[in-house]
């Protein structure tokens, strides 16, 4: 098997687009930049390579940086893997145990989610990464979680680099009061033979490297912590929703059911292979999954119904009573909901006076709802939802939310 295959093979060109954002430019940016400062520090000023310490430290800096490029572009360009547009299941009857997406015109499989910034159903969706600008899923998601694995460990060498370099350089320039607490620098110094001056320049760039590196480090491996949370019980980080508002619904209801996740098979260690395998493929096809003895291939997908006709019932029908251009941060809608803005990536919606809107969620400041669209724009699959001041609207007297869901609503995606 050519490892190199996924990364120099893409299925569409386009597809090299997506170095064209924020976030990988922000990402390979720390990459670069914490690599190159190590590989530097370690050759010109801390370990030489006419040593064989410093010889084995260079290799290993290379040996880092191959192995976390080598994820994180498989995470980019390797894909999430969709689900076919137009897809249904072979049994016809089992289209009443899904979903419907409107945009993909097809159902969507068991743990399959919709993005709408992929603007596709995607296999297994855990979340969107802007870092990688593509959905982490069912083909990548164990690239990803081996990219959050190896880059602080990367970082956390190249750290130890950007503090011994600056320790050794500036051991006899600096007092550090230390009278107790002595490193022993015997033996660097003997074979430490600077290429050029340490000097304010150099300094300052190792100083914000090890700055990248220890923040890189407790972020990154933050989120590899909660991946592999998700991981080891063979769930996502939809999932892990989906589960605690099955609980809420249960619960609100009274209604005794018991609601087991159909994905966890009982082994931490059976989870662990269902992500990472020794080919690199992970199990199944997306669409079929293996599940819990008792459960069926849609026990997950029946509660995402259950749950969403709830929502429409708990629904609550407000009216604008001001306009609001869509901003983010609006600056003219009081200092409260200009600093307490929802911290989410889902879209803010325009309103006009007069719109009504379904609210579903939402903050003291803030509401998360769907507006109500004109017929015909309903029928084109149109549908317009997202968070919004709470200032800008009221809730409407003669509430209809329980008696009917809104138009877009009605068949949901």
């Amino acid at each position: 098997m050519n490892i190199l295959s996924p990364i120099v093979t893409f299925q569409n060109l386009h597809e090299v687009r997506r170095l064209c954002h924020w976030g990988p430019v922000v990402a390979l940016s720390v990459i670069a930049m914490c690599s190159s400062m190590a590989v530097l520090d370690s050759i010109i000023w801390y370990w030489p390579l006419d040593t064989t310490g410093g010889s084995i430290n260079f290799i290993m800096l290379i040996n880092w940086s191959v192995l976390i490029l080598y994820n994180y572009f498989n995470a980019m360009f390797l894909g999430p893997g969709r689900i076919p547009l137009e897809w249904k299941p072979d049994n016809q009857q089992d289209t009443a145990y899904l979903q419907f997406c409107r945009l993909c015109q097809g159902y969507k499989a068991p743990r399959s989610h919709h993005c709408r910034k992929c603007d596709r159903c995607v296999m297994k969706m855990d979340h969107h990464c802007p870092w990688i600008n593509n959905c982490c899923g069912h083909h990548n998601h164990a690239y990803f979680t081996s990219f959050l694995l190896l880059a602080p460990l990367g970082c956390i060498h190249a750290a130890f680099i950007f503090i011994m370099t600056m320790y050794t350089e500036l051991y006899d320039r600096v007092s550090f009061g230390w009278s107790s607490v002595k490193i022993d620098m015997g033996a660097v110094r003997r074979v430490h033979h600077p290429i050029m001056p340490f000097g304010v320049a150099p300094f300052a760039a190792t100083l914000f490297a090890l700055g990248l590196a220890l923040g890189t480090t407790i972020a990154v491996g933050m989120l590899f912590v909660i991946q592999m949370k998700v991981i080891l019980r063979n769930k996502t980080s939809v999932e892990v929703w989906i589960e605690e508002k099955a609980r809420d619904r249960i619960q609100y209801y009274q209604t005794g059911e018991e609601f087991i996740f159909p994905y966890d098979l009982g082994s931490r260690w059976e989870n662990f292979k269902q992500v990472f395998t020794w080919s690199g493929s992970p199990e199944g096809d997306g669409i079929e999954w293996p599940i819990h003895e008792k459960c069926h291939q849609y026990t997950l997908t029946v509660e995402q119904l259950k749950q969403k006709a709830d929502k429409r019932v708990r629904s609550v029908q407000y009216r604008a009573v001001e306009d609001y251009n869509g901003a983010c941060c609006p600056t003219g809608k009081g200092f409260n909901t200009f600093l307490r803005t929802p911290c989410s990536e889902e879209p803010r919606i325009t309103l006009i006076k007069g719109e009504t809107i379904y609210a579903t969620r939402g903050t003291k400041w803030w509401m998360y709802g769907d507006k109500v669209l004109t017929e015909e724009q309903a029928k084109a699959g149109a549908r317009v939802r997202g968070w919004f001041p709470r200032q800008c609207v009221e809730k409407c007297h003669y509430d209809t939310a329980n008696n009917s869901a809104p138009p877009e609503e009605k068949k949901e995606q």
